[in-house]
C-alpha cells in the first residue's frame, strides 16, 4: 500500500469512529437528556427520575467511557497501519 493511500484510508476510517462515537454522545447528551426526558422520566435510577440522571450525570459518564473507547480504537487503528511507536 501506497503510502498517501495508507494516510488516506487511515483517515477515512478515523472519520468513521469520530463520527459514531459523536453521534452516540449526541444521543445521549442531547437525546436522553432533553429530547427524550419526558419518556425516560417514568423510569427511576437510584430515587432520581431517568431523564434527570442522565442530563445532569449519565451524560457525562457516557462521554468518559467514550473517551476510554476512542482511545482504543485508535490504538488499534494504529497499529493497524503501522503509525504506533
Amino acid at each position: 500500500m501506497e503510502k498517501q493511500e495508507k494516510a488516506t484510508a487511515y483517515w477515512k476510517e478515523n472519520k468513521k469512529y469520530l463520527i459514531i462515537l459523536l453521534s452516540i454522545w449526541f444521543l445521549v447528551s442531547f437525546g436522553a437528556g432533553i429530547i427524550f426526558k419526558d419518556y425516560l422520566n417514568n423510569f427511576k435510577i437510584g430515587g432520581f427520575k431517568l431523564g434527570f440522571w442522565f442530563a445532569q450525570q449519565g451524560s457525562i459518564y457516557v462521554f468518559v467511557v467514550l473517551i476510554f473507547v476512542y482511545v482504543r480504537l485508535m490504538n488499534n487503528l494504529d497499529k493497524k497501519y503501522g503509525y504506533d511507536e
